[in-house]
């Protein structure tokens, strides 16, 4: 009997979820500080519209910070509104701005400003065939069509090709709906964003931390998703953390582009840290130690965060969300962040804790409510 018992425990470990023994092997041990309300973890899967998964998350935990429940809003409804606007402004510069995937955090409340939302139920954006995003053959066709607009052979732009544009989103992703019923009701995507939703567009403001600009003014982040030349806050490094702090503890989350290209992200651990030791200076048993238990981290500083954006080692890559704040067993701070790439593969269920200092390091731009910025900075920027 013991030993039938005892094949069934194995068998019962052997066939453990891998993210749960992932999580006993890390080494890390976490504790909450600040966890904030969020929406389920999405997949954005074969898709670059990470930018719109973050901002909509956001918008979604704004949503219910506020008292208005739980929404499933529509992110493919932002990126086929952002890849039109895109290209009008591609052919109108004759190929010579970026004409992509990526788009960034200002495009999201752009769209609720000029155009409203719409729930993921009325614009599922899956109109070729598969149940996840997959948009592969969508970003090449769109790229093939504009960039022979632009070389026309007829030397002279016709009045079709912003159409043809539209018939391939519509091919995609479907058509716009110009009213859809939710709840029971009838909406446009103008009175679902105005009297559903009730967001204010307008109180949603990104910032920055570099030197190339002057500080407490905006500035056009130059990386190359930034197709809208969408403006900054250019703040000093320590008000950008204090900022992201201010937020989590007064009931904020915040949007977070950062660069996740490093040997010190691995989501499949769940965890995102800068070693003090550089990492081309670590052998291979360093490196992994690394991942088993907190260790001594770098001291950031403003001047290492511009020569790592300046010489390409920080680039704006992807979006998150940050919805808490917790320590490792050491007291190390961390930020608990909702990403956008499913349950899968991840030792916390779709979410990763990122170290202080990875986050310092790391961060491109971050968006938030206004409301959130500490009162003295907020004066600073004219907010």
């Amino acid at each position: 009997m013991k030993r039938i018992l005892l094949l069934a425990l194995l068998l019962v470990l052997a066939n453990l979820p891998a993210t749960a023994q992932d999580n006993d092997s890390s080494g890390y041990s976490f504790t909450m500080v600040i966890s904030l309300p969020a929406t389920p973890v999405k997949n954005q899967y074969r898709t670059s519209t990470c930018w719109s998964f973050s901002s909509i998350s956001l918008l979604e935990s704004e949503l219910l910070r506020t008292g208005k429940g739980e929404f499933d809003l529509s992110e493919m409804f932002i990126v086929r509104n952002v890849y039109e606007g895109k290209a009008k402004k591609y052919v109108r510069m004759h190929g010579s701005g970026p004409f992509a995937a990526g788009g960034a955090f200002n495009d999201v409340p752009t769209i609720l400003r000029d155009l409203g939302m719409v729930p993921d139920e009325a614009y599922p954006g899956l109109s070729y065939g598969s149940e996840k995003h997959m948009h592969g053959e969508l970003d090449a066709v769109l790229r093939a069509y504009v960039d022979a607009v632009i070389k026309n052979p007829n030397h002279e732009l016709t009045t079709a090709w912003y159409g043809g544009v539209q018939g391939i989103l519509d091919a995609y992703l479907g058509t716009e709906p110009e009213k859809f019923t939710w709840h029971g009701k009838t909406y446009t995507p103008r009175t679902f964003a105005d009297d559903v939703m009730g967001l204010n567009p307008d109180d949603y403001v990104l910032l920055s931390s570099f030197t190339h600009h002057p500080f407490y003014q905006q500035f056009v982040l130059e990386v190359p998703d930034n197709w809208n030349f969408g403006t900054v806050y250019n703040v000093p490094l320590e008000e950008l953390m204090r900022t992201i702090d201010n937020a989590i503890e007064s009931g904020y989350t915040v949007a977070w582009a950062s660069d996740v290209s490093e040997k010190g992200f691995n989501f499949k651990k769940g965890i995102a840290i800068v070693p003090e030791k550089d990492w081309d200076d670590m052998s291979k048993g360093e490196q992994d130690s690394v991942f088993i238990a907190p260790g001594a981290e770098k001291v950031i500083t403003q001047e290492l965060r511009q020569d790592a954006f300046d010489r390409y080692a920080t680039t704006d890559d992807h979006g998150m969300h940050i919805t808490g704040i917790a320590k490792d067993e050491k007291g190390g701070k961390y930020y608990y962040v909702k990403n956008s790439w499913g349950l899968k593969n991840s030792t916390y269920d779709g979410w990763f804790y990122a170290s202080k200092a990875f986050v310092a390091y790391k961060t491109t731009s971050i968006m938030l409510n206004r409301n959130a910025i500490p009162a003295d900075l907020r004066k600073k920027l004219g907010l």
